[in-house]
C-alpha cells in the first residue's frame, strides 16, 4: 500500500491533503473507487484483480492454466512469445471474421501463421467473408483486438481450430485483457472448447 500526498501539500494526512492509496495486487483493469468525508480529504482506491474473464471461467471449468503479465507494451508476437519464453508458434491468436450482418466465426490459429482465404471460405461454404473491424471485435467478443479468446464471450459463437494450434504441447491464448495471456496445454485447451471444429485453414509454407 502506497501513501502519498498532494504535491505541494504538507506531508501526512491533514484538512487540506490529498490521499491515494493504491492497493496492487496484479494488473487487470483499472477500477477506481474515489471515496469522501474524511476530513476533507479525498481518497482514491484502485483495485487490481489477479484474474480474467477467461482465467475464470477456465477455473470455474477445472481447466488447468495459469496467468502471464507482461511488464510492459507488446509490439509484436516475437516480443510476446519471447517474454512467454515461447516460440511464436505457440501463441494462438483468435481471430474474427464477418460473415454476414449478425453472423461471425472465430479462428484460432497459431501465431505466425496466415488465414488461406480460398480454404476458409470452402470450410465455411461462404462465398464472401471479410475480417471483423475493431468496433465488431469489441461488440462480439467483450474484448479488445489483442487480448481476444474463445472464452468468456457474450454469446455462443462459431469457432474453428486450424490443425496448426494443435502441433505445439504448451500454447498462450488472450484473457480478455490486453497485456496479459493464459498459458496452458493443448489438449486442455481443446477439451474446454469441447465440441469444436478442428479445421486446416493456414496457408501452406510454400504458399
Amino acid at each position: 500500500m502506497v501513501v502519498g500526498r498532494k504535491e505541494g501539500g504538507p506531508p501526512g494526512i491533514a484538512d487540506d491533503c490529498c490521499v491515494w492509496v493504491e492497493i496492487c495486487r496484479a494488473l487487470y483493469a483499472n477500477a477506481l473507487i474515489m471515496l469522501g468525508g474524511v476530513r476533507g480529504c479525498s481518497i482514491m482506491v484502485y483495485i487490481v484483480k489477479d484474474s480474467t474473464p477467461v482465467s475464470e471461467e477456465l477455473s470455474a471449468l477445472g481447466v488447468p492454466h495459469r496467468l502471464f503479465r507482461h511488464p510492459g507494451p507488446v509490439q509484436s508476437l516475437e516480443q510476446a512469445a519471447a517474454e512467454r519464453e515461447q516460440r511464436p508458434e505457440q501463441v494462438v491468436r483468435s481471430l474474427l471474421f464477418r460473415l454476414a450482418e449478425d453472423k461471425f466465426v472465430m479462428v484460432l490459429i497459431a501465431g505466425p501463421a496466415q488465414v488461406d482465404w480460398r480454404a476458409l471460405r470452402h470450410t465455411l461454404s461462404e462465398s464472401r467473408l471479410t475480417t471483423a473491424s475493431r468496433e465488431e471485435v469489441l461488440a462480439q467478443t467483450g474484448y479488445e483486438p489483442g487480448a481476444v479468446s474463445p472464452f468468456g464471450l457474450p454469446r455462443p459463437m462459431r469457432i474453428l481450430v486450424d490443425e496448426s494450434v494443435l502441433a505445439e504441447e504448451e500454447l498462450s491464448i488472450g484473457s480478455g485483457v490486453r497485456g496479459t495471456a493464459v498459458i496452458l496445454d493443448s489438449r486442455a485447451l481443446l477439451a474446454a472448447l469441447g465440441d469444436v471444429e478442428v479445421v486446416s485453414v493456414a496457408k501452406k509454407p510454400s504458399q
